[in-house]
């Protein structure tokens, strides 16, 4: 009885895995079926110079990312018209992401990640979809594509892939050796793919990139984590990071993702003690910039009563932008003869 039960067990297992790697929905195509067949690149090769699309599907880094599917007409996204027949929708998000790729004069002239719910017209071509390809395989290949003309799409690609071969190659595309370009787009998707373990990364990053722009774009992912550790370190690093423009960016992001007293504390404190002009102004535009027209009092407060007559006019500047009723009854105290 127990022999019969683990095969079944098994039975059950490889069905549901032979479903997983189920090609998509492909319309308007040569479409074959390979296994894996050692290494991506090697394989590909052996189909041609092309043009075909070829594509492969592997587990997805947990998250609600709806089905990724576009109008593929446009490169936008599409309502129902790039979605399977027949397919879910998928309440917390697939199980899988697809890799496509479009191969022309043995080159790769697209490289895109969808579902496995979407529904793909391959336009004639062969449409070549590989079983069976392990995710290190896929990672390997994907970050090989970094240094070429599709990094970009190569970066979400990896990051679109669950696992820890996919953590070790975004730790190395934010390596210092890396490109300015590479580690700010590979922060991003650490930040909106990686939860806990992303902001703790890149709060590593904020502290030794010596990049400007990667450090803002480290600020701008914090604030898209979702994840409460990651607002706190913008937090954090409005108050005390050493570089103003940094400390600005982190006000900005703050007021536009922190609807919190934590917030706004940390706002006002940059407007009465950060020893930058230039910070304190930035600070006076994020208060208007504070959710639910929460800022106008505190803009209000900030012209009556700041001791610098520049960020007074800036916060006077901002109180004539946000057209508030209670702008409109400060400025008329103002004005009153």
């Amino acid at each position: 009885m127990k022999t019969l039960l683990i095969a079944i067990a098994f039975t059950a297992a490889l069905e549901a895995h032979l479903a997983a790697q189920q090609a998509p929905q492909v319309e308007n195509a040569k479409l074959e079926s390979r296994a894996f067949a050692g290494a991506l690149a090697a394989q590909l090769s052996g189909f041609g110079a092309g043009p075909f699309w070829t594509a492969w599907q592997e587990p997805i880094i947990a998250g609600r990312r709806g089905d990724m599917c576009w109008n593929q007409g446009n490169g936008n996204r599409a309502d129902n018209d790039g979605h399977a027949a027949g397919a879910p929708v998928r309440l917390e998000g697939p199980a899988a992401v697809v890799v496509l790729v479009r191969m022309e004069n043995a080159q790769i002239s697209q490289l895109r990640v969808a579902s496995p719910d979407c529904r793909f017209d391959a336009g004639g071509l062969p449409f070549y979809w590989i079983n069976g390809v392990p995710a290190g395989e896929s990672i390997a290949w994907l970050r090989a594509q970094v240094g070429g003309n599709h990094a970009d799409e190569a970066i979400l690609a990896v990051a679109m892939h669950s696992g820890q071969a996919a953590d070790r190659a975004l730790d190395e595309l934010i390596a210092p050796s890396e490109p300015e370009r590479v580690r700010e787009k590979t922060t991003f998707w650490i930040g909106t793919t990686r939860g806990a373990q992303g902001v703790d990364v890149l709060k590593r990053v904020l502290a030794n990139d010596t990049s400007e722009k990667v450090r803002e774009q480290v600020v701008f992912a914090l604030s898209q984590s979702g994840q409460p550790a990651g607002m706190a370190a913008v937090l954090d690093a409005a108050r005390n990071d050493k570089d103003p423009r940094i400390r600005s960016r982190a006000l900005f992001w703050a007021a536009q993702k922190a609807a919190s007293q934590q917030a706004q504390d940390t706002i006002n404190r940059a407007i009465e003690n950060d020893p930058e002009r230039s910070v304190k102004e930035q600070a006076v535009f994020a208060l208007s910039q504070l959710p639910g027209d929460q800022g106008v009092p505190l803009l209000i407060n900030v012209a009556k009563n700041n001791p610098d007559p520049a960020v007074r006019k800036k916060a006077f500047f901002w109180l004539g932008q946000s057209k508030d009723p209670r702008a409109v009854e400060f400025f008329a105290q103002v004005l009153k003869p």
